[in-house]
């Protein structure tokens, strides 16, 4: 599944990154997506989407490795770079990776605690 991973972390513009590196992070998006999954599924159990939303996890890591957590817009041309810093797009792949697996995902952090039935 790394592959599969490293395969479209490239095909969304993470190409250029040392092929040791870029393992260790998709390796290590599966392991964070594993452990989130609910009991008894797999990888493969997620119709396709679990490689799409580890690769948008490291995608988000690299984005914010590099300073570019916020940057919403970059130009060539007569250079311009435009950041959010108050409600942009910071950890924006992250939170999506999550809600495309959320149907696959263990539900996490919603407790009723001395609710009346």
């Amino acid at each position: 599944m790394t592959e599969q991973v490293m395969e479209l972390v490239r095909a969304l513009g993470g190409a250029g990154q040392d092929e040791e590196t870029l393992r260790t992070l998709c390796a290590a998006a599966c392991r964070t997506l594993d452990r989130r999954l609910k009991d008894g599924l797999t990888a493969e159990d997620c119709e396709g989407a679990y490689p799409l939303a580890a690769a948008w996890l490291v995608m988000d890591w690299l984005r914010g490795s590099r300073g570019m957590e916020g940057v919403t817009s970059l130009s060539a041309g007569d250079i311009s770079v435009r950041r959010e810093t108050a409600g942009g797009d910071g950890g924006g792949l992250t939170q999506r990776a999550m809600e495309l697996l959320g149907p696959f995902l263990k539900d996490e952090g919603f407790v009723f605690r001395g609710v009346s039935g």
